[in-house]
């Protein structure tokens, strides 16, 4: 077990990283609710968990330390404060209803750890409340939700991110993910394995979401500002890196606001100390903002943030990393594969180690560019894990990564 905490790049050798299984919370995806819950489709869920438990076993098979967070949550409800805050979280929904309330917190209250922590992920429907009916539950389906599961928790890249010692616990934009950054947040505050971690983010705050955060290098970090990251989020975001000496260069850099290009991690990530592999479709266009600050490592409401105008996103990365240039490593030999490949989540991938990551082994073209650029490709299956627009770059939250 690592005891080490802290992550300050993309490409460190990985010591530790959160995953979480799919659960019963991927059963409850229907035709009827599935756009709503932000999946392209329904997943087969036993090949979705073997798929997992492939890429679990790939890390372990390279020493990497795997945590669940279900696992990390059912440890921290074994503490009543912790169990307070879920149930009382979980409960105040406003579409919910007083009688309903009283009777799912009792009930909830009622439950093992373990049991808690699956109705608080997987949801409860309608048709079974075995109480509190009144008004809410008369005039609700029997298979609508009262309390909405939560599949997208299979990608733990958003809801935290660690930069240094510290970890920014986010704001996820979108009405189906909102409690599940409230759950990470319970993990990282009660569970005695993050004891005295400090946290510079949280889901009360503007919208900053993890796979919009890329750790450049030591120092420099971009941050994507789209569908899911306001700017005010990336500012917040980089004046407590500012403040707590995390950063000194922010790159603030504006994607699509659609699907494809949801995140900044859709479009490019690191692959080694100098090289990213990058959507060739927006490689040209993609730009970033230089955010720096006039007085560090001090209270972020005192720092100065000097904006620097848009440049090339590859040349302002390469500036604030102190190199010559970024190595770009194109998604597919063509614009048609690259699209495809995009979408597929060819660039989500995640790094083992310099010149070691892990991709989707669908996206053949773009695994075969990486082989050829000299970076070793641990290709997993993901054609049901895909169904949520992810790779392995967003199910995997890394806790510790030695320094570069």
């Amino acid at each position: 077990m690592s005891s080490h905490l802290g992550v300050e790049s993309e490409v460190g050798r990985l010591r530790t990283v959160l995953l979480h299984r799919p659960g019963a919370e991927l059963k409850r995806l229907t035709p009827r609710n599935n756009d709503s819950m932000l999946f392209d489709g329904i997943p087969w869920v036993g090949r979705a968990q073997e798929e997992h438990d492939a890429f679990a076993a790939a890390l372990r098979d390279r020493g990497v330390e795997v945590l669940y967070l279900v696992e990390l949550l059912a440890e921290t409800l074994a503490q009543p404060a912790a169990r307070e805050q879920a149930i009382d979280q979980a409960t105040s929904s406003l579409q919910m209803g007083e009688t309903l309330r009283r009777y799912l917190s009792g009930w909830l209250e009622s439950q093992s750890p373990d049991d808690l922590a699956t109705a608080i992920t997987a949801g409860i429907r309608n048709d079974e409340v075995r109480g509190g009916h009144g008004l809410v539950t008369s005039l609700l389906r029997q298979d609508d939700f009262v309390l909405d599961p939560l599949p997208n928790l299979l990608f733990t890249r958003d809801s935290s991110v660690w930069v240094k010692d510290r970890v920014a616990v986010t704001s996820l934009a979108m009405p189906a993910r909102a409690r599940e950054t409230q759950l990470t947040e319970l993990v990282y505050s009660f569970h005695p394995r993050f004891a005295g971690t400090e946290r510079i983010h949280g889901w009360h705050r503007e919208h900053l979401e993890g796979g919009d955060v890329l750790l450049l290098a030591p120092g420099v970090i971009a941050v994507g500002v789209g569908e899911r990251t306001t700017p005010a989020g990336a500012e917040r975001f980089a004046r407590r890196a500012f403040a707590e000496g995390l950063a000194a260069t922010v790159l603030a850099v504006p994607i699509t606001q659609q699907r494809a290009t949801m995140h900044l991690d859709t479009v490019c990530t690191m692959v080694d100390v100098d090289a990213i592999v990058m959507y060739p479709n927006v490689a040209d266009t993609l730009m970033a903002y230089a955010v720096t600050c006039h007085q560090p490592n001090g209270d972020e409401g005192l720092c100065e943030l000097e904006v620097a105008g848009p440049e090339p996103f590859l040349v302002a990365a390469a500036k604030a990393m102190g190199i010559d240039t970024l190595r770009q490593i194109d998604t597919g030999l063509d614009p048609v594969t690259a699209e495809r490949e995009q979408w597929d989540d060819g660039n989500n991938t995640l790094a083992i180690a310099p010149r070691l990551t892990v991709a989707y082994e669908r996206n053949v073209e773009t695994n075969e560019r990486l082989e050829q650029a000299g970076i070793e490709v641990v290709a997993i299956a993901g054609s049901e894990l895909g169904s949520g627009r992810g790779g392995p770059r967003c199910m995997s939250c890394p806790v510790s990564r030695d320094p570069v």
